[in-house]
Formats: C-alpha cells, sequence, structure tokens
C-alpha cells in the first residue's frame, strides 16, 4: 500500500473534525501528489506530541525557522510507509528520544494552516507520542530549543493549534 492510500484509509477512518477531515480528502483526490513537499497547492504533513503523562508534561520544539514552540513534525518521505509511521519518524528525529510510542486509536488531530509561499497549506496529521520512562531529550539541527513544559503552561507559550492538540491528548489518555 503507498502512503497515499494509507493517508486516505486512515482519514478516511478518523472520527470527528468531519469538515476538516473532507477537506483532506478533498485535496488529495484532486491532487495525487498531496503527500509531498512539492504539491504547492498544500501537501499532508505527520507531527506528534511528545507526553510524559508520568510527569504531566510535554516536550516542545522551538522551531528554527517559524521561531514558535511546537509540537515534532514535519514533511512525509518516501521511505515512510504510513502516516503513522511518518509522525514517529518526526517524533524520534526532533526529540533525539528511541522508543516513542505512539498513543493508540490513530490521529488525535487535524490541523490545517495557511505556511509560506512557494507552499499554500499544510494538512497535518497530528498523533501523540508517549516518552518512555527516563527518556532523555536531545535537540536537532531543525529545532533552537527544546523544552519540557507542564500541561498547564503550554497555553502561555504555544499557539492555540498546540493547545487542542494536548487538550485532545489528555482526552484520549
Amino acid at each position: 500500500m503507498s502512503l497515499y492510500d494509507d493517508a486516505v484509509l486512515v482519514l478516511k477512518g478518523y472520527e470527528g473534525q468531519d469538515e476538516l477531515r473532507q477537506s483532506y480528502l478533498d485535496h488529495l483526490a484532486a491532487h495525487p501528489d498531496g503527500m509531498w513537499k512539492a504539491c504547492h497547492a498544500g501537501h499532508v504533513t505527520a507531527s506528534a506530541l511528545v507526553i510524559d503523562p508520568e510527569r504531566g508534561r510535554v516536550l516542545l520544539t522551538l522551531h528554527r525557522k517559524l521561531r514558535m514552540w511546537l509540537q515534532m513534525g514535519g514533511h512525509c518521505e518516501p521511505g515512510d510507509a504510513t502516516v503513522a509511521a511518518a509522525a514517529l519518524r518526526e517524533a524520534t528525529e526532533e526529540s533525539g528520544m528511541a522508543g516513542l510510542t505512539l498513543l493508540p486509536g490513530g490521529p488525535v488531530r487535524l490541523d490545517r494552516h495557511p505556511i509560506p509561499s512557494p507552499c499554500h497549506w499544510h494538512y497535518d496529521v497530528q498523533y501523540a507520542a508517549l516518552a518512555p520512562s527516563g527518556a532523555v531529550e536531545a535537540i536537532s539541527d531543525e529545532s533552537l530549543d527544546l523544552r519540557w513544559f507542564p500541561y498547564d503552561e503550554v497555553a502561555g507559550v504555544a499557539d492555540d493549534s498546540v493547545v487542542r492538540l494536548l487538550a485532545a491528548a489528555r482526552a484520549r489518555l
């Protein structure tokens, strides 16, 4: 199965955010290359919020280009077998942590947001990843900083999309 086919199946099975979910499906139907960064009309991305539920905190990255505290994530790559695998790969690369596991149940949220030219939209499929006990983060080249934030501090440092993702992930926990 191709990554495109996996994305369509994941989106068809996703419950909630019906109008937004349909816009993702419509985009993919209109753009067979909609999984890739080269699709300038917009493309699917995969992200994961790294959570340490034992300590009630999340790991955020200070994104190098956007200079915002965000969850880990980014573009799908040809080697990604599934959207979930892409999210887990991105979370592992950007957090520096081995042993992350995605929260069961598929994506936690969808978030479509505009991005700078030449592209127009990221159709982000958002997961939550559980940090293994005792895991130590390591900053990547894509980040200016990595930091753990208690749940109640996230709204003070991150935008509404991260706050909504955290709320949905905590509800799933």
